[in-house]
């Protein structure tokens, strides 16, 4: 790897495990190089950062399934009078749920945590749907679309 005025540069074979790639010569000559240009504040979308959008959005589904799993496991516990080993394992899952969003590829806690409010909110009303069967309405639906345009602009909007 060679670091130039235009960038990092790396050779063309390694280029697939790079974001944000933008080709062009370095000093007139193509050399079999490409000038890569990590962009972690703009062009978000543009850049081909998909990859790490994917695995952000399978974090907090991840954590999603937890919280809302572990709390249902607590809820038939004390509103259904369920074994004791429902709460045991709804608060070792609560616990796991701690711990699966410091995986997140970017962002700090709070950041983290504001996003996956409106990814709670949406997995809240499938789980309501799903387990519960109630169907959302038109408000809840509107409701949770709001909510992930808020995700997504907390998230992974270019800064």
């Amino acid at each position: 790897m060679l670091l130039g005025s235009g960038g990092l540069h790396v050779p063309a074979d390694t280029v697939s495990d790079w974001y944000c790639i933008r080709a062009n010569t370095y000093a007139g000559k193509f050399n079999n190089k490409l000038s890569i240009q990590f962009s972690r504040s703009r062009q978000v979308f543009a850049c081909g950062k998909f990859e790490i959008i994917l695995k952000s959005l399978a974090y907090f589904l991840i954590a999603g399934l937890f919280e809302i799993g572990g709390g249902y496991l607590i809820w038939l516990w004390l509103r259904e009078g369920k074994s004791i080993y429902f709460a045991l394992m709804g608060a070792i899952i609560l616990i796991l749920y701690g711990v699966i969003p410091t995986f997140q590829p970017e962002g700090n806690f709070g950041r983290i945590y504001a996003a996956y409010g409106g990814i709670f909110i949406v997995m809240s009303l499938l789980w309501v749907w799903g387990i519960d069967h109630i169907t959302p309405d038109r408000f809840d639906i509107i409701g949770g679309l709001i909510a992930m345009i808020g995700v997504f602009v907390i998230m992974y909007w270019p800064r």
